[in-house]
């Protein structure tokens, strides 16, 4: 099973839904209206031999207030004429009857289901958006209705979510790399060669076809925390097809394992200590003295629960695995704060883990009667351990583990030793791409949030540096991406790209 930094690396987006504004839509689009014409401009340019896929019709029927419909691509993207898997779409057809095109959304992850995020996305696009668009979700390869990534039952995921890992010395790391490594062999025996193509270079050479699927000549899409990984992916394969891309919360693709780790660290530590300036500051903080303080008392409440697994009120201990992803949880939306400070009351004042297990159990997806409903977790780190592999020698695991606990002296522990993770993963890693310029691009607007723990400032900021035509929009404020959950300024200023194609002024700044 991953290790703590392992499954914190690039976590699940968490949207709160605010009001929605108006923005007029502008008479000119740069997508045509969906068709149904297989020879559409939509898969001009295309490889022969990839031809089929990119001209099959999209068959759509009704589920529910929604349209649904599958899609065929290669299991192996080098290979067109061999295996295939199937992609499952939901769509929310434009209210307006007309529909410019299409837009994707991509919650985040990887694992995270589009599909099941689809009905909280219509809430978050004004009305003027939803009348533009059709608006579509789909599940990436390996991620739940889409061919899905199959490991464990739901009782060996309980086990591993709790597990402390100790990496105190060398035969505990080893342990932890052959732990890992049997749950990669369980992944491969129940998913079979799908596992090692579940990479994010061939999730965005699905999209292109879907794009074309969908009759779109250019691709229109909104992706959140690793869907903006995905989305710079696709704009480096495809930056002739970039129509307008929203990118919120933003990955730095070039960045590896080992800095990964130590930006989210520090990301988390930040923005713990503002949760705890805040707390401290209402009534009734369990947290006492000064900001510093306080933090030492989280340090503290870990260190016992290692000790001494806390009591809840079921039949699962809080370990302190779990007590953290119970901590970190409510740190993605500001608005979650309370229900933090509550947790930490029961932990701290009358040592019931129940509170921080709950929030933890949200974290993994896990429902109380013990199932998970998706497979996110497996999905995770599927994906990552395919994209890049951190440095597993343990003399270099504790060198970064030293460099992380110095800018994270608090939560630091929780994202080292993630080579451990990916060590022996049974299928070979497929790497990044050596360029994301995305040259000749139209402009992708690249939205960053300044308190923002899951993806630091800072990557939102290369990543709009780095791509040839990145616009940025920053959000001053808290919490783990920005459209949706923010305020008015964002909104209308993301809600006018998709309408117009026109960004916002780069380093404009709600």
């Amino acid at each position: 099973m991953p290790t703590p930094p392992v499954l914190r690396r690039c976590v699940l987006v968490v949207l709160v839904a605010l009001g929605l504004a108006a923005c007029t839509p502008s008479p000119k689009h740069q997508a045509t209206a969906p068709t149904s014409d297989a020879s559409s401009s939509a898969s001009a340019g295309v490889d022969p031999a990839l031809a089929p896929f990119y001209e099959q019709q999209l068959e759509w029927t009704a589920c529910g207030s929604q349209q649904c419909a599958e899609a065929t691509v290669p299991l192996d993207w080098s290979q067109p004429d061999g295996d295939t898997i199937t992609l499952a779409l939901r769509r929310v057809p434009a209210t307006s009857g007309e529909p410019v095109g299409s837009l994707l959304v991509n919650p985040g992850g990887p694992g995270r289901s589009a599909i099941d995020f689809l009905p909280s996305f219509q809430v978050l696009v004004s009305a003027e958006v939803r009348a533009a668009y059709d608006l579509v979700a789909f599940d990436p390869r390996g991620v739940q209705a889409s061919s899905p990534v199959t490991c464990v039952e739901p009782a060996e995921l309980d086990e591993l979510t709790a597990w402390v890992p100790d990496f105190t010395t060398d035969e505990g790391i080893a342990e932890a790399v052959e732990r890992n490594a049997a749950y990669g062999e369980a992944c491969l025996e129940r998913t079979g060669p799908l596992l090692g193509h579940v990479d994010t270079a061939s999730a965005a050479r699905d999209m292109d076809v879907l794009r074309a699927a969908l009759g779109d000549d250019a691709l229109t899409y909104l992706g959140y925390s690793y869907g903006t990984d995905l989305g710079a992916t696709y704009a480096a394969l495809f930056p002739a097809r970039v129509g307008r891309l929203v990118l919120d919360g933003a990955m730095d693709p070039t960045l590896d394992s080992g800095e990964v780790a130590a930006g989210q660290a520090a990301g988390f530590e930040a923005a713990l200590r503002a949760y705890v300036a805040d707390c401290q500051a209402g009534a009734d903080c369990p947290l006492t003295g000064d900001v510093d303080a306080g933090m030492a008392q989280i340090g503290e409440l870990f260190d016992r629960i290692r000790a001494n697994p806390l009591r809840t009120s079921g039949d699962r201990e809080l370990t302190v695995a779990l007590a953290f992803s119970g901590v970190a949880t409510p740190l993605y939306a500001q608005q979650s704060w309370p229900v933090l400070t509550q947790a930490l009351t029961s932990a701290m004042r009358a040592g019931d883990g129940t509170a921080l297990l709950q929030l933890a159990d949200q974290y993994y997806g896990r429902e109380p009667d013990g199932t998970y409903p998706t497979n996110q977790n497996e999905a995770f780190t599927a994906v990552l351990c395919l994209d890049d592999r951190a440095p597993a020698a343990p003399a270099e695991m504790r060198a970064e583990a030293e460099r992380i606990a110095e800018a994270a002296p608090t939560v630091g522990e929780f994202f080292s030793y993630g080579g451990a993770a990916c060590a022996e993963w049974p299928v070979p890693e497929v790497g990044a791409l050596d360029s994301y310029a995305a040259e000749g691009a139209a402009p992708i607007l690249v939205v960053g949030t300044t308190g923002d723990p899951a993806t630091p400032y800072a990557w939102s900021q290369a990543l709009a540096d780095m791509l040839s035509s990145g616009v940025l929009l920053t959000f001053e404020g808290e919490g783990h991406t920005a459209y949706g959950r923010s305020n008015a300024c964002v909104k209308d200023a993301v809600d006018a790209y998709l309408l117009t194609g026109t960004p916002p002024a780069d380093g404009a700044r709600c």
